[in-house]
């Protein structure tokens, strides 16, 4: 595996790649700073363009690894449009399982950003993110939604 650091404005975030597919994304610097090559390149491109609010979705390969359970919610996350939220429960309902289920499965999220595991919040509240249920993370879950609904007040 290789990984790079990319700066953005919620810190950095450390990428790890293997076989030109994103498997991974760490909140902070927790790798060496890498040279980019090309993949690489692509896929910081279209980070940035998240944060500049110049695109709503990724197009890039990925490979997240996880139980077949934990694939299905990662894949109904993928599902919830930018701008928007979903909670657990919603989740839950629609896979026939339990909030905290859903929660665990967030938890366990290898790509955030890229599977949108920030627009999955309690019904009332923000809930957790990568664990966390305050603090640091919580903060970035914050900016991200905000960005995104922002975002979408500006174009509608």
């Amino acid at each position: 595996m290789k990984a790079f650091v990319l700066l953005t404005p919620i810190g950095p975030l450390t990428l790890w790649t293997k076989n030109e597919c994103l498997v991974s994304i760490d909140f902070g610097q927790t790798a060496p700073v890498a040279v980019m090559q090309e993949f690489e390149k692509k896929i910081a491109q279209q980070i940035e363009a998240y944060f500049l609010r110049q695109s709503k979705t990724f197009d890039l390969p990925y490979l997240a690894n996880g139980t077949e359970f934990q694939k299905k919610v990662w894949q109904a996350m993928l599902l919830i449009p930018y701008g928007e939220t979903r909670s657990y429960q919603d989740l839950a309902k629609t896979l026939n399982t339990s909030a905290r289920a859903i929660g665990n499965a967030c938890r366990r999220n290898p790509l955030p950003l890229v599977i949108p595991c920030h627009r999955v919040v309690a019904k009332s509240g923000l809930g957790g993110f990568s664990g966390e249920t305050e603090g640091q993370m919580l903060a970035i879950k914050k900016i991200l939604l905000d960005l995104e609904q922002t975002h979408t007040a500006l174009v509608v």
